[in-house]
């Protein structure tokens, strides 16, 4: 006499591919995907350009001291305040040139103190290469 053959049960993990296999179609359809860059266009080529701050640019060095055009600056509010006295300048416009070992912390406090000492938009400079 032959043993009675026992069915497997099915793995439960199958019925989770087959939903998330179903969830990948179903948004590779429904989404947009971003049409392709007309072939006529060539990118600007950075490579060789010298990467100098602007000279209106606030620094802000890795240990969390600053610099405007080369002159130590003790504070973001000091800044702020030297930018409202030169003629013709935005002063709630504020150029950011972080060092690249810079914390993020350290960043985020200064962006936020130079909004509280009246920048109305900081914007952060940085180096940027297309592989």
């Amino acid at each position: 006499m032959k043993p009675k053959r026992r069915k497997s049960e099915r793995e439960p993990t199958i019925a989770l591919i087959n939903i998330v296999f179903l969830m990948l179609v179903f948004f590779m359809v429904a989404g947009a995907l971003a049409p392709p860059l007309d072939q006529k266009l060539t990118l600007v080529d950075t490579r060789d350009l010298d990467s100098v701050a602007p000279p209106d640019a606030l620094v802000l060095f890795d240990d969390g001291s600053l610099s405007y055009r080369g002159t130590p600056i003790a504070s973001a509010q000091a800044y702020m305040d030297a930018m409202a006295e030169l003629p013709g300048r935005q002063t709630g416009l504020v150029r950011l040139v972080p060092d690249r070992d810079t914390p993020a912390h350290a960043l985020v406090a200064l962006s936020r103190d130079l909004r509280q000492a009246g920048a109305t938009r900081v914007v952060v400079v940085t180096e940027q290469g297309l592989n």
